[in-house]
C-alpha cells in the first residue's frame, strides 16, 4: 500500500511539476543532484546502434504504448462478438508492437549489457519494467493465437494473463518524471507523504477492526426473515417472502414481528447458501470489516441499519451506526484529506514558484477607442445575457411541433451573426496576431466557429449545441469579484489540468485491468466491453452505487474468489475516494493560498482596516447626528437678582458640584489617614467621571512612556552590540571543541545580533579586520534590520491608530450623550441613570464568577472544579434560565405530531405559555437595561437580536391565535413552520454558538461565488440537455412497447422483493407482480423538458445521488453516445465543483481563525502553542536507585520488547471476538477460556508495574489507571463467568476485551497521535456539532408540520417518515450522509391524483408539498452537507498539522518535549505539576540536546530565563506549562514566528528583562565590591592599629612617667579606628565605586604580577590589596594627631573620581561581563 501510494503521488507530482517547478537555486543548491525518476533514454554516443537514441524513436515508442492500451481494451470476447474484424486488428497491432519493443529491448541489452556493468539492463528499474511489459506482450500474443485457433476458449480464465498489459500506459508519461529540483527534497517529500498515508491507513484499519468486533458481538447474522407459514426447508422462493422482504427478530420483546400469515424463520436453516444470502453482515470478523467499510462509505448504510433495527433492539442499531458514521465517515476518513493538504502545503513552502507565476488576464496590445469603451463591453455582455435567457426559455412543445425553424432558431441565427461581427471587429482593430495572443479571445473565436456551424440546419440541435450554451461563461466578466475568484482557482490551469489528465489515465488503466479480470465471468455484464467497464469504475469513483457494482461482481465470481475481488474493489475505492479526491481539494486550497511575501502585508492592511472600522459608530447611533444639538440646561436660582444668569449645561454643573462636594468632604475629615484616602478616592472618581479629559491625556502619557522605553532599549542594546562585536573580534571560540549549539543559544545570539545591528554602531569598529565580502554581508544585514525597524514603526503606528479610533468612538458617544437628551435612553423613556434601569442592568448582567485571586500577587488561582465554574460563568444567569426554558420547550415540541397537536393538547400548551412568559420577561429586562434599537448596547444591534424578536413575535402570535383548523399550504401552516425556528435561540444565548454562526456566514461571499459557478455549470448543461433530450426521455412503462400509439391497455409488472437476496427463479416460477395500465410518461424523478426541471435533475446529479439512473435512462432511451454528457457533468461537478465547496469552507475557516494570513513560521508557532497546551508531565516515577528487585522489574516493564509483547497479546485477545460469543455455540467456551488465560497474563503485567513503580507511582499515570480498571473488570468477569456461565457473563467478557482493545492506541505512537487528532477535533468541533443538531432539530420540527402525513412511497416507509420528531431526526441524519435524499424529496412532492387532498386540515391529507419540499430538502442539504460538514474537515486539517507534523516542521520536536518531560519528572519529585521558582535553575541546567543552556557560552541567557520566571510569577510556584512556554518563546525567532501584537508584547517583555537583569547584575557586583573594600579596610586598619600600639608603648616607656595611665590614648585610638572602620558603611553610593574603578596603584603592580597566571580577555579582575604602609607614613600620622591623621590616610587609600569616569568604568565592566567565556568566579556571579 505504501509503495503504491508513493508511486501515485509521484505520478501526480511529475505531471503537475513539468516545466512548473522551477525556482532560483543558490550555488549550494545547484550543486546538488537534480531529481530524475524518468528513464535513461539517452544512451552512450559511441553505441553502434544509433537509431535507439533518436528523439522520434522515443516519441514513437510512447505513441505505441497508448496504442497497446487501446488494443488491450478492445481484446474482449463480447467486443469480438459484436465486431469480429477487431480480433485480427488487435492481433496485427500486438504483433507490430511486439517486434518493435523486442527490438528496443535487444538494442538496450546490447548497449548496456545484460548483467555486467553498473548500468546493465537488469540493474535499471525502468529497463526491468520495459522487459516485463515485453514479456506480457508476448504472452498476450501467444494467448491470442491460441484463441484464434480455438485451442483456448475466449471465455476462459486464461484471459487474466493480459491484466498487467495496461500498465504500459506509464511509458507514455514517464518522460515527465524528471525535475529540475534536488533529488533529496523530492525523495523526502514522497517518503514523508507515503509514511503519513500509511499511518493513516493503519489508523483506519484500527477503527475498522474495532467496529468489526463490535458488529460481530452486537448483531451477528441477519438471516431471520418473514416467510409464509407453509414454507418448508429447501423450498424458499421469491413467493415465499414478504413484499418487500422484511427482517424480523425471533425474540418477542425486540425487533420487528411478522404480520399474520407469516412467521420469522432463519433462511440459513431453510437451506439458503451464503452466496444467496449476500456477503454483507456481521457473521464473522472478515465479513464484518467488509460491511463496516461499506457503511463507512455512506453508501447503503441506512439499509443495514434498518435490517438491524428489525432484527435487534432499536437502541443498539442507532448507537452503532450513528457513531460509525460520525467517527469513520466524518472524522477518520477526512484525515486523508489532511494528509494530502499538508503534503501540498509543504511542497508550496519548499518551492515558492511551484506551479509557475500567474500571468495577467488582460491583453497588452493597444486597442482602438471603441474597443476600450465600457459601453461596448456592456452592450456585448447584455447581448450575451439576452442570448442565455432566450436559450433557457426553450422547452418541449410536443411531438408534432416543427423544431427546425421556430423562433428560437431565428434568435440563435441573429445572435450568432452579432457575435461573429464582434469577433471580426476585434480582429480588424487588433490584428489577427494581437487578437489570438489573448486566451480570452481564443475562447471567443472557438465559440464563434462552433456556433456558426451550429446554426447550419443539419447540425442544429446536435453536439455543436455545446458551443451555444458555453456563451454563458462570458458572463463571468460582469462581476470583477467573480472574475478574480475564477482566475484565482483556475488561473494556473496546469495544476488542475495535470490532475485531470492523471485521473483520466488512472480510470483508463483501472478499467482495462478490470476488463481483463472479469470479461470472462458469466452473468456479469458490467465488464463485457471497455465502455461498460469504464462506466463501472467511474461509478465506483463517484461512490454512487459502488456497492451494487461490487455485490454483483462478488455474486458472479462465486464464493471462492469473493474475498480477493472484495479487496480489489475496496483498495481501488479507498484510493479513488480518499486520496484522489483529496488531491483536488489540496490543489484548490493551494490556489487559494497567498504567497508568503503577501501575508505580512495583508496582516498590516487588515489591522489598519480593523482600526478604521472601530472608529465609526453604527448607523443606528449616527442617526442622532442628523438632529440639532439640544444639551440638557439648568438655571442657577440661588443668586442675587441684580443681573441675569444664562443657563448652564447640566453635565458641567453636575461635574462642578460633585467636585466641590468631594473637596469639601476631604477638608471636613478629622483623621488625616481617612481624609487623605477619601480625597484620593474622590479625585480618582472625579477623573473616572471625566472620561473626556482622560482620553485627551492618554496620548501624551503614552508618548512619554514610549520615549522612556525607547531610551532604555537604546542604552541596553548599545551595550549588547558592543559586547557582541568584542566577542567577534576577540575570537573567544578558538581553541574550544566544536559542539552543536542548542536552539536556545542560536536564537539568543540571533536576537543579540539583530538588536546590535538595528541601533547602529561605529562602522570603523565593525569593519576592522574584515574582508570585503563580509562587509557586504553586514551591510545587507543592516539594511534588512533597518527594514524591520521601519516595520516596527508601522506596527506601532497601527496600534496608536487603533487606540485613537477607540478614543474617537468614545468621544463621539460622549458627545451624543451630552448633546442629545434621548441618546442612550431605553424606549426614549427610562433615564440613563434611573434606578429601575440600574436594577435591570444588574439582573441582566449578573453571572457566576468563582475565580479566586491571590491578594499578594493578584494571580488567579486554579480551583478544583474550575472547568465546571468556567461553564457556569459562560453566560449570565438570565441567559442560563432562558437556555433551560428553551430546551424544555424544544423537548415539549418533540412530543408534537400530526396526531397529537399543540392546539388540542393542554399539556403541550403549558410549555408554550411558559416559554412566551419567560421570554417576555427576558426581553423586557434587556430592553429596559440596554435599550431596543437606538442605544449603544441595544437588543437589536445584530442579526441575533432581530432573530430573537422574530421568534418571540411568532410564538406570541401563535399562542394568541392557536388555530384549530390549519389547511395545507396556508398562512397558519406557515406560522407553524416559522414557530419551528425556536431552537435557534440557543445560537444567540451561547457565545460559542454565535462564533459558529460567524464562521458560517463570514465567508458567505466566497460560498456565494462558488454557488454562482456551479449554477453557471448547471445552466450550461441544462440548456444543452433541453435542446438534446427534451421529449426524448418519455417512454411507455411497458418495456415491450416501442411506439406511443401502442402504449395502451394493461400489463403485468414484476415487483422487486429484495435487494440483498440472490435467489434464482425455478422452472415455471414467476416473480410476484400485479397488473398496471400502460402509460407513456417521463421518468418519475427527472426530465429535460424545460430548463427548470433540467436544473433540478442536474442539482440532484451534482450531489452524486441518482446520476446512475439518469445515465441509464439517457443511454437506453436516447443513445449510448449521449452517456458522455452525464459523465462529463458528473466529473466536473464532483471533482471540481464539490471540492470547491470543501476548499472554500476550509479557507474561510482558516481566515476566520486568523490562520489564513499566517506565514509558515507563524503557523508552526501557533501549532506549537496548541501542542504545548495539551502536553502534560510524565506520570512515570523514576527508576529505583538500587539494583534490587524493584529496579529489575522497572527495567523489564519499561523495555520496548515488553511493551510490544503486551500489545501483541492485546491483539491476540481481540482476535477471540472474531465470532459472536453465544451461549448455544460450542465454540464460545474454549474462546472464553483462552480469554481467561489472557486476563491472568494482564494481571501479572499490572502486578509487575505496581512492584516496579510502587502503588503511588503506578496510580499517577492515567494509562495505568485505565489498565488497572480494565484488569479489575477482567478479574470480576472471570469470577462471574465460572460462577454463572450465562449470556450476560459472555457479554461482559466481550466488553472487557473491547475496553482493552482501546489501550493499544496508547502503546503505538502513530495511533496515539492520530487518536489525539480525532479527540481534539471532536472537542473543538463540539459547538459545530451542536449547531448541526440544532439546525437538524429545526428542520425536523418543520418536517413534521409539512410532511407528517405524506403517504408511503419509494423511500418514505415505516422506517423513514416524518410522523414524529424522532423519526424526522433519523431521516434528516440519513439525508446528511446523502443516502437517497432526492428520492425522499420526490416522495414528499406527491400531488393529486396520486394522493387524497383535504381542504380544511393538513393532518387529514396524505399529499405532499411540491414547493415546500423543494426548498426544504435543497436548503437543508446545501447547508449541512456542503457547509457544516466541511467545517469538520477544516478542523481535522488544522489538528492534523498540529499533532502529526514531522521533525523538520516542528519548532520543538517530540523528542525535545519528551526530554523536557523526563527532566521535569526528575525535578518535580512530588508529581504535582508545580515546582518552586528556584528549582527552575536546576531544571535548566539539566536540559540537554536542543534545549541545553551552556553556562560557559550563554550565561546571560540563563540569567534572562531565570529572571523571566521570577518576574512573571512573583517568585511563587511555576507550572509545567509555564516553563515550557518560556522555553518555546526562547527557542524560536520571534521576528518570524510571532504575529504583530504578540511580537510587540514579547519584545517589550524581553527588553524589560534584559534591563532588570543588567541592574541586578550590577547591584550584585557592587555588593561584592563593597565586601572586598571592607575586607581591605579592616586589613589596613589592623596594621595601623598594631603600629600605633607598638609606637605608643615605646613613647610611654621613654617619655611618660610610670605614674601616667596609658589606657586613655588606647581608648581614643580604638574609638578612632572604630569610626574609620564604620566610614565605608555610612558613605554614599557614589563613593562605593571609587576603590575599584580608579585604583591607580593597580598599574604599578603589573610588573610585580608578571609572573602570576593571567586571566583571559574580558574577565573582570578585582584590584589587589594595597601595599603595607611604611614607617614614614606612620610618623606623619603621629605628627598630625589621631583622628585627623587616620582620615587623611583613608582618603589617600580611596581617591574619588567624577561621575563620567565612573559611568565609563561601569560600561567597560558590563561589556566584559557579557563577553566572558569561562570565568572561574562564575558561580559567585550566578546567584544559584
Amino acid at each position: 500500500m505504501q509503495s503504491a501510494v508513493q508511486t501515485v503521488v509521484l505520478c501526480l507530482l511529475t505531471k503537475a511539476n513539468l516545466s512548473m517547478l522551477k525556482r532560483k537555486q543558490s550555488s549550494r543548491v545547484e550543486a546538488q543532484p537534480v531529481t530524475d525518476f524518468g528513464p535513461d533514454e539517452s544512451l552512450s554516443d559511441n553505441a553502434d546502434i544509433l537509431w535507439i537514441n533518436k528523439p522520434w524513436v522515443h516519441s514513437l515508442l510512447r505513441i505505441c504504448a497508448i496504442i497497446s492500451v487501446i488494443s488491450v481494451c478492445m481484446n474482449t470476447p463480447m467486443t469480438f462478438e459484436h465486431y469480429p474484424p477487431l480480433q485480427y486488428v488487435t492481433f496485427t497491432l500486438d504483433t507490430l508492437l511486439m517486434f518493435l519493443y523486442t527490438a528496443e529491448m535487444i538494442a538496450k541489452m546490447h548497449i548496456r549489457g545484460i548483467v555486467k556493468g553498473d548500468s546493465s539492463y537488469v540493474k535499471d528499474r525502468w529497463c526491468v519494467f520495459d522487459g516485463f511489459m515485453v514479456f506480457c506482450l508476448w504472452v498476450s500474443l501467444v494467448l491470442q493465437v491460441f484463441e484464434i485457433a480455438d485451442i483456448v476458449d475466449q471465455m476462459s480464465p486464461w484471459g487474466m494473463l493480459r491484466i498487467p498489459r495496461p500498465l504500459i500506459m506509464i511509458r507514455a508519461f514517464r518522460i515527465y518524471f524528471r525535475f529540475e529540483l534536488p533529488r533529496t527534497r523530492i525523495t523526502n517529500i514522497l517518503k514523508r507523504s507515503g509514511e503519513q498515508i500509511w499511518s493513516v491507513s493503519i489508523f483506519l484499519l484500527f477503527f475498522l477492526l474495532l467496529y468489526g468486533i463490535l458488529g460481530v458481538q452486537m448483531f451477528g447474522t441477519f438471516t431471520y426473515h418473514c416467510v409464509v407459514n407453509d414454507t418448508k426447508p429447501g423450498n424458499v422462493t421469491w413467493n415465499s417472502l414478504a413484499i418487500p422482504d422484511t427482517h424480523c427478530s425471533p425474540e418477542l420483546e425486540e425487533g420487528y414481528q411478522c404480520p399474520p400469515g407469516f412467521k420469522c424463520m432463519d433462511l440459513e436453516d431453510l437451506g439458503l447458501s451464503r452466496q444467496e444470502l449476500g456477503y454483507s453482515g456481521f457473521n464473522e470478523i472478515g465479513t464484518s470489516i467488509f460491511t463496516v467499510y461499506e457503511a463507512a462509505s455512506q453508501e447503503g448504510w441506512v439499509f443495514l441499519m434498518y435490517r438491524a433495527i428489525d432484527s435487534f433492539p432499536r437502541w443498539r442499531s442507532y448507537f452503532y451506526f450513528i457513531t460509525l458514521i460520525f467517527f469513520l465517515a466524518w472524522l477518520v476518513k477526512n484525515v486523508f484529506i489532511a494528509v494530502i493538504i499538508e503534503t501540498f502545503a509543504e511542497i508550496r513552502v519548499q518551492f515558492q514558484q511551484m506551479w509557475g507565476s500567474r500571468s495577467s488576464t488582460t491583453s497588452t496590445a493597444t486597442t482602438q477607442k471603441m474597443m476600450r469603451s465600457s459601453v461596448f463591453h456592456m452592450f456585448i455582455l447584455s447581448m450575451v445575457t439576452v442570448d442565455v435567457i432566450v436559450a433557457a426559455s426553450n422547452y418541449y412543445k410536443g411531438e408534432n411541433f416543427r423544431r427546425q425553424y421556430d423562433e428560437f432558431y431565428l434568435a440563435e441565427v441573429a445572435f450568432t451573426v452579432l457575435f461573429d461581427l464582434e469577433a471580426l471587429l476585434k480582429i480588424w482593430c487588433l490584428g489577427f496576431t494581437g487578437y489570438i495572443s489573448s486566451s480570452l479571445h481564443k475562447f471567443e473565436l472557438l465559440l464563434v466557429i462552433g456556433t456558426t456551424l451550429h446554426v447550419y440546419p443539419d447540425l442544429y440541435h446536435s453536439q455543436f449545441t455545446y458551443f451555444q450554451v458555453l456563451r454563458v461563461v462570458r458572463l463571468i466578466k460582469i462581476s470583477p469579484a467573480l472574475e478574480d475568484f475564477v482566475y484565482k482557482i483556475f488561473g494556473p490551469g496546469k495544476k488542475l489540468g495535470s490532475l485531470v489528465v492523471f485521473t483520466a489515465s488512472l480510470l483508463i488503466v483501472m478499467s482495462a485491468i478490470s476488463l481483463q479480470m472479469f470479461c470472462f465471468v458469466e452473468e456479469l455484464d458490467r465488464f463485457t466491453t471497455f465502455p461498460r467497464a469504464f462506466m463501472s469504475m467511474f461509478q465506483i469513483l463517484t461512490q454512487e452505487g459502488w456497492v451494487d457494482v461490487m455485490d454483483q461482481t462478488l455474486n458472479a465470481v462465486g464464493h471462492m474468489w469473493a474475498p480477493v475481488v472484495a479487496i480489489y474493489f475496496i483498495l481501488y475505492h479507498l484510493f479513488a475516494t480518499l486520496i484522489l479526491l483529496s488531491l483536488f481539494v489540496a490543489v484548490i486550497l493551494d490556489n487559494l493560498e497567498l504567497d508568503e511575501d503577501l501575508k505580512k502585508l495583508k496582516q498590516l492592511k487588515q489591522s489598519e482596516a480593523n482600526a478604521d472600522t472601530k472608529e465609526k459608530l453604527p448607523l443606528r447611533l449616527r442617526i442622532f447626528e442628523k438632529f440639532p444639538n439640544r444639551p440638557q440646561m439648568v438655571k442657577i436660582s440661588k443668586l442675587p437678582s441684580d443681573f441675569t444668569v444664562p443657563k448652564i449645561r447640566e453635565s458641567f454643573m453636575k461635574q462642578f458640584i460633585d467636585r466641590q462636594q468631594q473637596d469639601t468632604c476631604c477638608l471636613l475629615r478629622s483623621l488625616p489617614t481617612t481624609s487623605s484616602s477619601s480625597c484620593d478616592h474622590s479625585k480618582r472618581s472625579a477623573i473616572e467621571d471625566n472620561k473626556y479629559i482622560d482620553q485627551k491625556l492618554r496620548k501624551s502619557v503614552f508618548s512619554i512612556r514610549a520615549r522612556n522605553l525607547l531610551e532604555k532599549e537604546t542604552a541596553v542594546t548599545k551595550i549588547l552590540r558592543a559586547c557582541t562585536r568584542q566577542r567577534m573580534l576577540s575570537g573567544s571560540f578558538e581553541g574550544q571543541p566544536a559542539k552543536e549549539r542548542s536552539i536556545l543559544s542560536v536564537q539568543h545570539h540571533i536576537r543579540q545580533e539583530r538588536r546590535s545591528l538595528r541601533h547602529g554602531s561605529n562602522s570603523q569598529r565593525i569593519s576592522r579586520g574584515k574582508s570585503l565580502e563580509t562587509l557586504t554581508q553586514d551591510h545587507s544585514n543592516t539594511v534588512r534590520y533597518r527594514n524591520a525597524q521601519r516595520e516596527d514603526s508601522e506596527i506601532k503606528m497601527i496600534q496608536e491608530k487603533k487606540e485613537q479610533a477607540e478614543m474617537k468612538r468614545k468621544v463621539q458617544e460622549e458627545e451624543l450623550r451630552e448633546n442629545h437628551p434621548y441618546f442612550d435612553k431605553p424606549l426614549f423613556i427610562v433615564g440613563r441613570e434611573h434606578r429601575f434601569r440600574n436594577f435591570c442592568r444588574v439582573v441582566v448582567r449578573a453571572r457566576f464568577n468563582a475565580s479566586k485571586t491571590d491578594p499578594v500577587t493578584g494571580a488567579v488561582k486554579n480551583t478544583k472544579y474550575h472547568q465546571l465554574y468556567d461553564l457556569l460563568g459562560l453566560v449570565t444567569y438570565l441567559d442560563w434560565v432562558m437556555i433551560i426554558v428553551t430546551i424544555c420547550s424544544c423537548i415539549s415540541m418533540m412530543f408534537e405530531s400530526p396526531f397529537r397537536r399543540v392546539m388540542h393538547a393542554p399539556t403541550l400548551q403549558i410549555a408554550e405559555y411558559v416559554f412566551v412568559i419567560f421570554m417576555s420577561i427576558e426581553l423586557n429586562l434587556k430592553i429596559m437595561a440596554d435599550g431596543l434599537f437606538f442605544t449603544p448596547t441595544a437588543v437589536i444591534r445584530d442579526f441575533g437580536g432581530v432573530m430573537d424578536i422574530f421568534i418571540y413575535l411568532v410564538s406570541l402570535i401563535f399562542l394568541c391565535w392557536m388555530p384549530q383548523n390549519v389547511p395545507a399550504e396556508s398562512g397558519a401552516q406557515l406560522l407553524m413552520v416559522l414557530r419551528c425556528l425556536r431552537p435557534l435561540r440557543i445560537f444567540k444565548l451561547v457565545p460559542q454558538m454565535r462564533k459558529v454562526v460567524r464562521e458560517l456566514f463570514s465567508g458567505f461571499k466566497e460560498i456565494f461565488l462558488v454557488s454562482i459557478l456551479l449554477l453557471t455549470l448547471m445552466l450550461v448543461f441544462a440548456s444543452f440537455g433541453v435542446q438534446l433530450f427534451a421529449g426524448k426521455l418519455a417512454k411507455c412503462n411497458d418495456p415491450n412497447i416501442i411506439r406511443r400509439e401502442d402504449c395502451n391497455g394493461i400489463f403485468r409488472i414484476n415487483v422487486s422483493v429484495s435487494k440483498n437476496l440472490n435467489l434464482k427463479l425455478r422452472p415455471g416460477e414467476k416473480k410476484p407482480g400485479f397488473w398496471v395500465p400502460r402509460v407513456w410518461a417521463n421518468p418519475r424523478n427527472f426530465n429535460f423538458d424545460n430548463v427548470g426541471n433540467a436544473m433540478l435533475a442536474l442539482f440532484e446529479v451534482l450531489s452524486l445521488k441518482g446520476w446512475v439512473e439518469v445515465r441509464d435512462v439517457i443511454i437506453h432511451r436516447v443513445g449510448p453516445i449521449h452517456g458522455i454528457y452525464i459523465h462529463v457533468f458528473v466529473f466536473l461537478g464532483c471533482m471540481i465543483g464539490l471540492t470547491l465547496f470543501v476548499g472554500v469552507v476550509i479557507a474561510n475557516f482558516n481566515e476566520n481563525k486568523g490562520t489564513a494570513l499566517l506565514t509558515v513560521d507563524q503557523r508552526r508557532w501557533e501549532d506549537l502553542k496548541s501542542r504545548l497546551k495539551i502536553a502534560q508531565p510524565l506520570h512515570l516515577p523514576p527508576r529505583p536507585d538500587n539494583d534490587g528487585f524493584r529496579a529489575k522489574m522497572y527495567d523489564i516493564t519499561q523495555h520496548p520488547f515488553f511493551k510490544r509483547t503486551i500489545a501483541l497479546l492485546v491483539l491476540a485477545q481481540s482476535v477471540l471476538l472474531s465470532v459472536k460469543w453465544d451461549v448455544e455455540d460450542p465454540v464460545t467456551v474454549p474462546l472464553a477460556t483462552m480469554s481467561v488465560v489472557f486476563t491472568f497474563i494482564f494481571v501479572l503485567e499490572v502486578t509487575m508495574k505496581i512492584i516496579a513503580m510502587s502503588p503511588a507511582g503506578f496510580w499517577q499515570s492515567r494509562r495505568n489507571r485505565y489498565d488497572l480498571l480494565v484488569t479489575s473488570l477482567g478479574v470480576v468477569w472471570v469470577v462471574l463467568h465460572f460462577a454463572l456461565l450465562n449470556a450476560y457473563t459472555y457479554m461482559m467478557g466481550a466488553c472487557v476485551i473491547v475496553f482493552r482493545f482501546f489501550s493499544i492506541c496508547g502503546k503505538h505512537v502513530t495511533l496515539k497521535m492520530l487518536l489525539l487528532t480525532v479527540v481534539v477535533s471532536m472537542y473543538k468541533s463540539f459547538f459545530i456539532i451542536v449547531g448541526m443538531f440544532l439546525l437538524l432539530l429545526c428542520y425536523a420540527f418543520a418536517g413534521v408540520v409539512l410532511f407528517g402525513t405524506v403517504k408511503y412511497g419509494e423511500n418514505i416507509n415505516r422506517h423513514a417518515n416524518f410522523s414524529s420528531a424522532g423519526k424526522a431526526i433519523t431521516v434528516l441524519f440519513r439525508i446528511v450522509t446523502g443516502e437517497d435524499w432526492n428520492k425522499i424529496m420526490h416522495d414528499c412532492m406527491v400531488q393529486p391524483p396520486f394522493c387524497t387532498p383535504d381542504e380544511f386540515t393538513y393532518w387529514a391529507t396524505d399529499c405532499g408539498n411540491y414547493a415546500g419540499a423543494l426548498m426544504y430538502f435543497c436548503s437543508f442539504y446545501v447547508i449541512i452537507a456542503y457547509i457544516m460538514l466541511n467545517l469538520l474537515v477544516a478542523i481535522i486539517v488544522e489538528n492534523f498539522s498540529l499533532f502529526y507534523s514531522t521533525e523538520e516542521d516542528q519548532l520543538l520536536s517530540y523528542n525535545d518535549l519528551r526530554h523536557f518531560q523526563i527532566i521535569w519528572n526528575m525535578v518535580d519529585d512530588k508529581r504535582e505539576g508545580v515546582i518552586p521558582t528556584f528549582r527552575v535553575k536546576f531544571l535548566l541546567r539539566l536540559l540537554r540536546g536542543r534545549l541545553e543552556v551552556d553556562l560557559d557560552k550563554d550565561k546571560l541567557l540563563f540569567k534572562h530565563m531565570c529572571y523571566e520566571m521570577e518576574r512573571l510569577h512573583n517568585g511563587g510556584d511555576v507550572t509545567f506549562h509555564d516553563v515550557l512556554s518560556m522555553l518555546s518563546y526562547r527557542s524560536v525567532d520571534i521576528r518570524k514566528s510571532l504575529q504583530l501584537e504578540e511580537l510587540l508584547a514579547r519584545e517589550q517583555l524581553e527588553y524589560t528583562i534584559e534591563e532588570e537583569v543588567a541592574k541586578q547584575t550590577i547591584r550584585m557586583w557592587l555588593k561584592k565590591c563593597l565586601k572586598r573594600i571592607r575586607a581591605k579596610q579592616q586589613q589596613s586598619c589592623s596594621i595601623i592599629h598594631s603600629l600605633r600600639e607598638s609606637q605608643q608603648q615605646e613613647l610611654s616607656r621613654f617619655l611618660n612617667p610610670p605614674s601616667i595611665e596609658t589606657t586613655q590614648p588606647s581608648e581614643d585610638t580604638n574609638a578612632n579606628s572604630q569610626d574609620n572602620s564604620m566610614q565605608p558603611e555610612t558613605s554614599s553610593q557614589q563613593q562605593l565605586l571609587s576603590p575599584t574603578l580608579s585604583d591607580r596603584g593597580g598599574s604599578r603592580q603589573d610588573a610585580a604580577d608578571a609572573g602570576k597566571p593571567q586571566r583571559k580577555f574580558g574577565q573582570w579582575r578585582l584590584p589587589s590589596a594595597p601595599k603595607p604602609i611604611s614607617h614614614s607614613v606612620s610618623s606623619v600620622n603621629l605628627r598630625f594627631g589621631g583622628r585627623t591623621t587616620m582620615k587623611s590616610v583613608v582618603c589617600k587609600m580611596n581617591p574619588m573620581t567624577d561621575a563620567a569616569s565612573c559611568g565609563s568604568e561601569v560600561k567597560k565592566w558590563w561589556t566584559r561581563q557579557l563577553t566572558v567565556e569561562s570565568d572561574e568566579s562564575g558561580d559567585d556571579l550566578l546567584d544559584i
